[in-house]
């Protein structure tokens, strides 16, 4: 059986992208639009990996990712940040979100800049989950 893999984007050209490079590599994807639909996802589904988008409607990237690594039923699911947000402001919201809610928020598996060729992404998501 193939590995789910969670696409959570609200850009319809990224996720057909991702689901793409998903299918060509043997993967199972799962596509979800903002962060609430994909945690709807993640609990139902229990997807091997995850890819997030930063920045999006309803719930954004960075309070989905940081509501997965502080839950402990979902926090061992690997996550992928594949976001036009540059990796330091990432990492700097991730910070000013655990100032409000306590615990440190550990870094994502592996984080992409948009664009990323399909190459980068597939040779990413081997690296993180085989």
């Amino acid at each position: 059986m193939s590995k789910k893999v969670l696409v959570v984007d609200d850009d319809p050209d990224v996720r057909l992208f991702s689901v793409n490079v998903l299918e060509e590599n043997g993967y199972t994807p799962i596509e979800a639009t903002d962060g609430e639909e994909g945690m709807k996802f993640v609990k139902k589904e229990k997807p091997d990996l995850i890819l997030l988008d930063v920045l999006m409607p309803k719930e954004s990237g960075v309070r989905l990712y940081r509501n997965l690594k502080t839950d402990a039923a979902l926090k061992k699911i690997p996550v992928i940040m594949l976001s036009g947000i540059a990796r330091k402001s990432f990492l700097r919201s991730q910070k000013v979100l655990t100032q409000f809610g306590g615990a440190e928020i550990p870094e994502p598996d592996a984080y992409l800049e948009k664009p990323v060729e399909p190459e980068e992404l597939a040779k990413t998501i081997k690296k993180v989950i085989g």
